[in-house]
């Protein structure tokens, strides 16, 4: 005689397919590391790891693509503009000279413009080659929506710069 209650429509017990499926589970959960399958933790990391060598990190604060020579960056426009260059003295800049208007701190690779985005990535070919520009500051508003302003490191260097009428490439992302 059976003492534990059937169960309608499945043959057997209950408390039998319980304790049968209970225990499975538990042995599906124990076995998960012996199968070599990985953990939510190790599956952070490795997306993490991922993501840092697609970037690279310029002075600790700006976060760019890193370029894939099999993959160039794609040139969204070309523009004729004028180039001059800055540095960080209070007649060039307002109150903070070595902030960008992006909130960043100057650098190598900054160029100002009043027309594109924040973070907006350009070149310079005909000067720079294949050298990237950040837009990370402003100009002052009476500057035409088409002149570019690159940041140098010294009053000097940016004077010796000048002015320049060339084209830029606006990159894509």
């Amino acid at each position: 005689m059976d003492i534990y209650p059937k169960t309608p429509g499945l043959p057997g017990n209950k408390t039998k397919i319980s304790f049968f499926f209970f225990v499975s589970l538990g042995i599906f959960i124990i076995g998960i590391p012996f199968l070599g399958l990985p953990s939510k933790a190790e599956l952070i990391l490795e997306e993490n790891l991922f993501i840092q060598e697609k970037l690279l990190f310029l002075n600790e604060n700006t976060l760019i693509s890193a370029s894939n020579p099999s993959n160039p960056a794609k040139i969204v426009k070309k523009l004729p503009v004028i180039v001059t260059a800055y540095s960080s003295t209070p007649w060039e800049t307002d109150d903070n000279p070595f902030l960008t208007a992006a909130g960043t701190g100057v650098k190598d690779g900054i160029i100002a413009n009043n027309y594109l985005p924040f973070g907006t990535k350009v070149r310079i070919p005909e000067i720079y080659g294949e050298k990237v520009f950040v837009v990370e500051d402003r100009m002052n508003w009476r500057k035409d929506n088409y002149h570019f302003d690159i940041w140098f490191p010294s009053y000097g260097e940016a004077l010796n710069f000048g002015a320049k009428e060339t084209y830029i490439e606006v990159l894509e992302g």
